[in-house]
Formats: structure tokens, C-alpha cells, sequence
């Protein structure tokens, strides 16, 4: 008998069977699930200057002429209240110096109260909309948090009040059907001054300077949801995966809700489609009583094979769809096929609990994050964002860390399509952190708490970039613990949860196996010891150790590239820069000097160290050039530390969090690059040390380690490791044995250089280099250079358990590289058009000293520049470039060969020139263009002088 293909899938859907075998028609969608309100605009203004009623400002037609007028960010939210002055032009140029401070003030912690100024009067938010309804239509108006409270009014008719409406990541779900009217309608939201010490909201903490209208507003979209008998929503898909991967069992899930007064049966519809089309369908009949809602679970869908998501060093990044429909109401839900695992390991004196691992897919990972932090503002910018992403992965990052800013939906589809994963989490030091007894918590705390949760756990399940999920430096109280975890078992929220950043733990939860700190500066080689800690201190903090899960930690401050600094920077800012370690930078954060030697808004331990260890500087280029070097040494240790002690026993380093890796503004403090995309010695450092196929030198034992951090082996792998005195003279030439790496290995002590003698004061000391060369073949694949000192770094342990930085007994002397000659360095490059608007350029630098002298830490930057070769007037660099390695050091009869890709449009119709400079080379500049034959030759010449040449 002959059947249409929509006849036999009626059948099957109605006895609710799986469909597979090929490519099925995706279910109609009646309308859309959601729709985002004030995509035309917001209208806000003071409740200072705003005087009337709620009742007033919500009407439709109300007169909000002389109101700031804001344009959504891309998330479709309008923000926050100075976000909206600064869109009118309230405060030009925002970040520059302290221009925010002279515009609205300042308030002087995260937690602090809004008590005076323009902020702290109640704050409108008002837009209009048209639900476009017919007969029959239910609306309901969906509020996504607020920052920090608000009362909700649509059409003068007020929903809620701020008792209610509270908490940056809640949602709240208003019935608005029989006070919508045809044509124009009208949500305003009353905003009161968010308060992190008293609500659960979003906070900086310390991260930076607080922002005077302690970021009041709006966040996420306010959004209306219009259907008809029924509503569908909160579908997602539990996934249950061999073990093996072999294969998967997928169960759909979604909420029915009948909006009538009578019982409605209905069919419910799944259907999962995998990348490339093939599709599974599954339904079954639901009956819902009248003003109820009832969660239809599925039938189970099984997939032989699937299409596994993996990080993107391990693999590809494929995305099913989960559609589901009742009739007249339908959800899209993307999600990855993947599997995440956590254990503790390695138990011993100093991790006595063991120490967290976590595994996707059965691989163990060395977790290379960095935290991450939204602008400042908390606009929205999904290409800002794409970009980040190219960042971080061109560092080899393969995790974030969100620490209580949980960004929009656009973040995490990012994440999920780039195979970046995410550390989710609640804040520290505010009021998601409750006394431990539970005193001044109201049972409206905790449904707060619990709703905040739920709603958390409904947007971060479906996303497989989302690997686990923690509170920060205090474990949750007994009953925030209850109800959390509550929330997120009704929310399907199966990712690892784990009870602190720190070292303790719950009997619910477990030990958290997670440390934290430091934060300020500590030497490169500290990153390497695995002995000191304090047995007094039960959560292990502030040890820059490399053993175990460290959730949070770095060397302190970042200075930035000049070009960055004349961004931010005043004159009299910049002069204090390298004049004054002790004045307070208004773009580190507010803290002077608090407990246990916390001074984050000075540069006083970097400036330290850096006079200490490199000598004194004599103005701001020179300053500015060894803080590039100090920089570069410490993130690239932090990073190859846990690498290499990735193989350690009993207790090996599992993962590090760099805190941070970005900035919601321009930073002095804590940060792998600028919020201008500057890249600076901290970007290349860690860029080094995360390299896919590295070899590095490891400072505590003066071992060669190699490691393999991509997704296939690697064979015939060689090292040659070369020692030159500070004059130039090969002092040691190793090469090591052929050697294959799977993906994830690393090999330690492969070769043992053989460097000066260690020295101490009063005795002399010397500046030496180390030199690793990494083959595969004859092709040299990564390239690694140390200046070190026969006078060590020394830490006084016992001094300094208590702070966020080493206290130090004896600095390295690293001040010979003051005395370095002028290196003779050529260079040429040229450029070439590439698909999707992109540019590529190559440089290819060589030193032709004659005399055996280092080109020391060369740095290449492409500039919009002249017809004839020189640079442009003003602000030429291109910011958002990624380079395939830079801030380089090569001897005589060495070459290198650095790739740049950008957008063509960043250069603005300019011509591409690269400048080139370093600690011992005045600054030059060499035209780009799109000669394609200039590097090609100069190579060649290179070859035929016998010069080694890199890239």
C-alpha cells in the first residue's frame, strides 16, 4: 500500500517510536518562543528628575521627552544607568584616567551601598512594544534578573514590587493577558541602587575600581511570551553516553502549560537533529489540567556513533538541535554529546583530601584557564566577544572561569561552537557569601538563593562547553547548600558541583580539592615548588606551587604596551608609572594597602621586583620595556610549571586559573591582554607555555620537558638545547634522542643542560640564556628562550604563607642585561589578501650582528603606515591581529619568521608596515605590502648563508 512520507511519520509519531534512517522535515513552529522587548530602544531616566507615579510612567504616550534614550547591546538588555549617560554623551572617553570618577563619583568597595550622588534615587527603565495579539493568545512577561531590585509595571498596572523582583540571576514569569490592549503597550521597570553586600546580585569585588552606579540595571532582555492554549518551554535533552562514547541515549524533556480553564490533551512532539540533518522524532499524547503546568518526559532516542563535541585542541565542536512542539507553541535548544568526569587524586601531607582533576570524554585534562570578566558597563558586544575568543585561543587557553557574571546566552553558544570551556560560579565577598551561622537570612534569602540557582542551572545545561559549577571562597551554608542543590537537580543540571574555590569542603559535596592565590608577585621559579606550604592553613591559599587545582592565581599587575598606555593613560598617570610605585593607579583597583599586604592599587611588589631583579630604570620607555620581560617570564612559568608537573607523584598539577585573563575596562592589574586587545609580554608569555607541541625549561630541576597538548601523536621529535654566557659563547650544545608523544603526554627531563654555577651574594653573578629547539624532522616546531641568573630568586616561606605574594630573601640578579650591545637586526615583510576580508602578514626577522650578541626580546606590531613605509601619525596600531609567536631573542646567523592575521578594514586604507624593537634594538619600520616575493627571497638568502631560520 502506498503511503505518503507525512502519512507514515503521523503514524509513528502517534504510537510515540523513534524515527531514524534519514533526514525528516523540522517541525513547524507556530510562533516564536520568546520576544525581546525594547529592541527599538529604552527611555530611562532618574526617579530624581522622573517625579511622577508608576502609574504615570508606564502608560502608553506618557511624554519621555528630555529622557536619556539607550539602544539595547546585543544581548537585547539596555544595561546599566551610567551606561545609559555615557550612550548620551554624558562622560566622553569614560575609561581615559579617571574620567569616570570626575563624571559620577566613586564608591569605595564592591559591596558598598549607594548612600548619595546621582545613583542613589530609584532609576526608570521604560520601552514600548506591540504583542500583537488575536483571540485566544495568552502573554506572559518574562523579567531575567534584575541589578540589584526593581518594581514592575506594564501599562499602569504594577506586577510586582521589588520584595519580589530581586536577584541578578532570577526569573520572573508575570501573566499579562487581560492588561495588554491592541496597538501600543508600554513595561517600565523601577530600578533601585544595587546593593551586593545585601542582595544577590553582581558585584567587581576587587577587580577592578567599582563603578558608582554599582552597575544598577538591566542585564538580560526583558522578554514577552505569546501562545495560545498551551505554552511550551524549558525543553532540554538529558543525555546518558557509553562510556566508550560508542553510543548515546538522549531523553527530550518539556514543560506544558494549559492556560485555560479545561483539561487539554495534546500531542507533544520531540525531535533531535544531529549536524549534517539526520533526525529523530519522538511523541506522545499529554493531558494538562486547566492552569497547571506538566514537564512531558520522553521516550528515550538512541544514537549509534554520534558526533562527540570535544575542547578544540581535541577535537571538533559539533551541535545537535533539539526542537519540540504542542500545538501552537515550539522551543530550539542546541546541545553537545559529550561527557565530563571529576576526581580527586594524588592524596598527601599538603592535599591530604586529594586534589580535582577533570576529564571530557575520558581525557584528563591540564586545565590552562584564565578568569573572566564582562565589561564594565555590562553592554553586550557579541563581536567583542568573537574576538576574546580568537584571543584565547591563539594562547592556547583552553578554559574560562566565571566567577559570578554568568554573560548572556550569545556567551556560551560562543563558547560551545569554539570548544573553550567554561568554570561557572557564584561570587565571593558579597552576599552570596553568608555568614557560616546563618544569622540576618531570611527564608526570602534563600528563595531568592534557590530560584537563583534553578534559573542558573535552565541556561548553563544545555551548553557543553560548561564543564562544572562552584561556589567561591567560602563553602554555601548547610540550608544555601539545600537549596542550591535542590534547584539544580529540578533544573536537569548534571555538571560537577564542587563547594569552594578553596581547599575545604561540605558533607554533601565533598572536599573541593581547589585552591587559590597568589595574587601578587612572586619570581618565576616559585611557580615550580611543590614542598612549602603552611600546615596551619587548611585551605592551602596564596602558595604559587604547581601541584594540584589552583581555581585563581597570578603575579599581580600587567603593564600594558605604550600604545596601550597613551589609550588610558594621563600624562601624570604615566609619569607616576615609572616614578612612583607607591601612588595609587585609579585603573588597578581601589585598595591601597588592606590585610596581610593586600596593596592591588599600587604597583609597589612588581616595581619591586622589577628594580630589584632588572636595576633601575631611567624613564618610561625603559620602564615600560622591562616590565614587558618580567611580565613574559612569569606567565609563561605559571603555565609550563603545571605542565610539567602535570607528572608528578604522588601529587601531580592538575590545572591553573590565571586570574585574570581580561578586564571589563583598561587594567593595570591582572590580565593576560588589554580590553583594547593589546597583547602584551604577559599575552606572549603565556602564548609560549601553551604552545600545542612545546618544549620547555623547567626551573626547579634544570630539566628539558616536552609535551604534546594536540589532538594527534607526534613523532621523531628531537631538542637541542643550547647555554650562551651573557658575551654570547656556547657554554653547552645537547641534542636529546628521537622521541614520540601522544596527544596530552608530557615527557620530562628529556635533556639536562649544563649551566653556570649557582651563586651567591657577596659573590658575583652572571646572566646566562638557555636555548630550546624543538624538531619534528629537520622542521624546527617550537622555539624557547631563558635569560637566567646564577643569583636565584629565593622565597622566605615562612614570612610570607599569609599574603598574596612571595616575600622575598634574595631577588635574582638579572641587571648584566642592562649592559647587553645594540643587536644589528634586519627584517623584511610583505603582505596577502585572504578570504572573508582578512590579511596576512609575515615578517621574517634575522640578526646580522657581527659580533655574538643576542637580539634580546624582539617584538614585532603591524601599523597602518605610508605609501613610502612610515608609520602614520597617532594611534597606527592594529590591536586585533594574532601573531604566530612574537617577543623573540635570536643570536647572529639566526633568523625568525612572525605571522600576523587582522581585517583588512582595521587598517583603515592604510598601507601595512611592522615595526620592530627590542631591549637592545632601537625601534625600525619595514613596509608590508603585498610584494608576496620579498619574505620568500629574503629567506632564501637566508638558507644560502647558512642562517638558522624559525617559523
Amino acid at each position: 500500500m502506498k503511503r505518503t512520507l507525512g502519512a507514515v511519520l503521523a503514524c509513528v509519531v502517534a504510537l510515540g517510536v523513534t524515527a531514524s534512517g534519514g533526514p525528516m522535515p523540522t517541525p513547524a513552529v507556530a510562533k516564536a518562543a520568546l520576544t525581546t522587548l525594547g529592541l527599538q530602544g529604552w527611555q530611562v531616566q532618574s526617579s530624581a528628575d522622573a517625579t511622577q507615579p508608576g502609574e504615570e510612567v508606564s502608560k502608553p504616550g506618557f511624554d519621555t521627552s528630555g529622557w536619556l534614550q539607550v539602544r539595547p547591546d546585543d544581548a537585547g538588555a539596555p544595561g546599566t544607568e551610567m551606561g545609559a549617560l555615557v550612550q548620551n554623551g554624558k562622560c566622553p572617553d569614560i575609561y581615559f584616567s579617571d574620567n569616570m570618577r570626575k563624571c559620577f563619583g566613586s564608591l569605595p568597595t564592591g559591596a558598598s551601598p549607594i548612600t548619595d550622588g546621582p545613583f542613589a534615587a530609584p532609576w526608570w527603565f521604560r520601552t514600548d512594544f506591540a504583542p500583537d495579539l488575536v483571540n485566544g493568545e495568552t502573554a506572559q512577561l518574562v523579567v531575567n534578573g534584575v541589578i540589584g531590585k526593581a518594581d514592575v509595571w506594564v501599562n499602569g498596572h504594577r506586577l510586582a514590587t521589588s520584595d519580589t523582583v530581586t536577584g541578578a540571576y532570577t526569573k520572573f514569569t508575570f501573566d499579562v493577558s487581560k492588561i495588554l490592549t491592541s496597538g501600543r503597550n508600554t513595561v517600565a521597570l523601577e530600578m533601585y541602587p544595587n546593593d551586593p553586600g545585601s542582595m544577590f546580585t553582581v558585584s567587581r569585588i576587587d577587580w577592578s575600581q567599582i563603578p558608582p552606579d554599582n552597575e544598577t540595571g538591566i542585564h538580560y532582555p526583558v522578554q514577552l511570551r505569546v501562545s495560545g492554549t498551551l505554552t511550551n518551554g524549558n525543553a532540554h535533552v538529558l543525555q546518558d553516553n557509553a562510556k566508550d562514547l560508542s553510543s548515546t541515549t538522549l531523553t527530550p524533556k518539556t514543560d506544558v502549560t494549559n492556560n485555560t480553564d479545561k483539561p487539554q490533551t495534546t500531542l507533544a512532539k520531540a525531535t533531535v537533529t544531529a549536524p549534517g540533518g539526520r533526525q529523530w522524532t519522538v511523541a506522545q499524547t499529554v493531558t494538562v489540567q486547566p492552569h497547571s503546568t506538566q514537564t512531558v518526559t520522553f521516550r528515550t532516542i538512541t544514537i549509534e556513533r554520534p558526533k562527540v563535541w570535544w575542547p578544540y585542541y581535541l577535537g571538533a565542536q559539533p551541535l545537535y538541535t533539539l526542537t519540540t512542539e504542542v500545538a501552537g507553541s515550539g522551543t530550539r535548544e542546541q546541545f553537545g554529546i559529550r561527557t565530563v568526569t571529576t576526581d580527586l587524586v594524588g592524596k598527601s601531607d599538603m592535599a591530604p583530601d586529594g586534589v580535582r582533576s577533570y576529564s571530557v570524554n575520558g581525557q584528563r585534562l591540564v586545565v590552562r584557564g584564565v578568569g573572566f570578566d564582562e565589561d564594565l558597563l555590562l553592554h553586550y558586544d557579541s563581536a567583542d566577544i568573537a574576538h576574546q575568543i580568537q584571543l584565547l585561543k591563539n594562547m592556547g587557553i583552553n578554559l574560562v572561569r566565571v566567577e559570578g557574571h554568568f554573560l548572556p546566552d550569545d556567551f556560551y553558544e560562543q563558547m560551545d561552537r569554539a570548544g573553550i570551556l567554561v568554570n561557572a560560579g557564584f561570587s565571593c565577598c558579597d552576599r552570596w557569601q553568608l555568614p557560616p551561622d546563618e544569622s540576618r537570612v531570611t527564608d526570602a534569602d534563600f528563595r531568592v538563593l534557590q530560584l537563583s540557582a534553578q534559573t542558573v542551572g535552565e541556561r548553563l545545561r544545555d551548553h557543553p562547553s560548561v564543564i562544572t559549577f562552584s561556589w567561591s571562597d567560602n563553602v554555601p551554608t548547610p540550608r544555601q547548600e539545600a537549596v542550591s542543590l535542590q534547584a539544580f537537580q529540578d533544573a536537569d543540571f548534571t555538571v560537577p558541583l564542587v563547594a569552594s574555590a578553596e581547599y575545604q569542603g561540605t558533607d554533601k559535596l565533598g572536599p573541593s580539592g581547589e585552591r587559590e592565590g597568589p595574587y601578587d608577585y612572586v619570581p618565576p621559579s616559585c611557580w615550580y615548588d611543590t614542598s612549602h606550604y603552611d600546615p596551619a592553613d587548611p585551605g592551602r591559599t596564596n602558595l604559587c606551587a604547581s601541584w594540584g587545582f589552583d581555581s585563581e592565581q597570578s603575579a599581580g599587575d600587567t603593564v600594558p604596551t605604550q600604545d596601550s598606555l597613551n589609550r588610558f593613560l594621563s600624562a601624570d598617570e604615566q609619569a607616576a608609572l615609572w616614578q612612583d610605585p607607591n601612588y595609587n593607579q585609579y585603573h588597578a583597583n581601589p585598595s591601597v594597602e588592606g590585610p596581610n599586604g593586600y596593596h592591588f592599587g599600587t604597583l609597589f611588589s612588581f616595581d619591586q621586583a622589577l628594580q630589584s631583579r632588572y636595576g633601575q630604570w631611567s624613564g618610561l620607555d625603559q620602564y615600560v620595556q622591562r616590565a614587558q620581560v618580567q611580565n613574559y617570564e612569569n606567565t609563561r612559568s605559571q603555565f609550563e610549571a603545571f605542565i610539567d608537573h602535570s607528572t608528578n607523584q604522588p601529587t601531580p598539577a592538575t590545572g591553573t586559573i590565571y586570574w585574570q585573563g581580561n578586564k571589563g575596562w583598561p587594567s593595570l592589574l591582572w590580565n593576560l591582554y588589554n580590553n583594547d586587545g593589546d597583547q602584551a609580554g604577559s599575552f606572549f608569555g603565556a602564548k609560549k607555555a601553551n604552545e600545542p607541541l612545546h618544549v620547555l625549561y623547567a626551573y626547579d630541576d634544570g630539566g628539558v620537558t616536552i609535551d604534546n597538548m594536540g589532538a594527534d601523536r607526534q613523532d621523531g621529535l628531537t631538542v637541542e638545547s643550547k647555554v650562551y654566557d651573557f658575551d654570547g659563547k656556547v657554554l653547552d650544545d645537547q641534542r636529546s634522542q628521537p622521541a614520540g608523544l601522544d596527544s596530552q603526554q608530557v615527557r620530562n627531563d628529556v635533556l639536562k643542560p649544563n649551566t653556570p654555577a649557582v651563586t651567591t651574594p657577596p659573590d658575583g653573578a652572571s646572566t646566562y640564556f638557555v636555548e630550546l629547539l624543538l624538531r619534528k624532522g629537520d622542521q624546527v616546531v617550537d622555539r624557547n628562550v631563558y635569560w637566567l641568573s646564577t643569583q636565584q630568586d629565593v622565597v622566605d616561606w615562612s614570612a610570607g604563607f599569609k599574603t598574596p605574594r612571595a616575600t622575598m630573601a634574595q631577588y635574582a640578579n638579572l641587571q648584566d642585561l642592562q649592559n647587553l650591545d645594540p643587536a644589528k637586526v634586519s627584517a623584511v615583510a610583505a603582505s596577502e589578501q585572504q578570504d572573508g576580508g582578512k590579511q596576512v602578514t609575515k615578517v621574517t626577522i634575522t640578526n646580522t650582528s657581527q659580533k655574538p650578541v643576542v637580539g634580546f626580546f624582539l617584538r614585532a606590531d603591524i601599523r597602518r603606515g605610508n605609501a613610502d613605509g612610515t608609520e602614520q601619525q597617532g594611534d597606527n596600531q592594529v590591536t586585533a591581529g594574532l601573531w604566530s609567536d612574537n617577543d623573540v631573542s635570536l643570536w647572529p646567523g639566526e633568523s625568525q619568521t612572525l605571522t600576523v592575521t587582522y581585517n583588512t578594514a582595521d587598517l583603515h586604507g592604510a598601507t601595512p608596515v611592522v615595526s620592530i624593537q627590542g631591549w637592545n634594538l632601537a625601534r625600525f619600520d619595514v613596509k608590508a605590502g603585498t610584494d608576496a616575493g620579498s619574505v620568500g627571497a629574503q629567506r632564501a638568502a637566508a638558507t644560502k648563508a647558512n642562517i638558522l631560520h624559525i617559523g
